[in-house]
């Protein structure tokens, strides 16, 4: 990779197919700006016209949890039990839910 590439900030991309509902990651690239990293990311990730819409992030503004905070983060949920809908009954004419 060139010096000029690694200086170019780094973009995660993110492309809903036709048949999704959500957008999924499916890699990163480096580019320039937000218009740039867009162009490149439907030459690279969308060859065979597979996705409907593309996002992409730069890699900086993404704010991730820590896997050492994994425990203070989702252990309180586990104790909600009215968040899971375990305990309902639901009728076999609703179907799939």
């Amino acid at each position: 990779m060139s010096n000029a590439l690694k200086e170019w900030p780094l973009w995660e991309v993110f492309v809903r197919s036709k048949q999704g509902l959500e957008h999924k990651h499916c890699g990163s690239l480096h580019a320039t700006d937000a218009s740039q990293a867009l162009q490149m990311a439907r030459d690279v990730y969308t060859r065979r016209q597979e996705g409907v819409s593309i996002w992409v992030v730069r890699s900086a503004d993404i704010i991730a949890s820590s896997p050492d905070d994994k425990g203070e983060l989702f252990d309180p949920a586990a104790d909600k039990i009215y968040r899971h809908p375990t305990f309902y009954d639901i009728p076999d004419d609703v179907g799939h839910m």
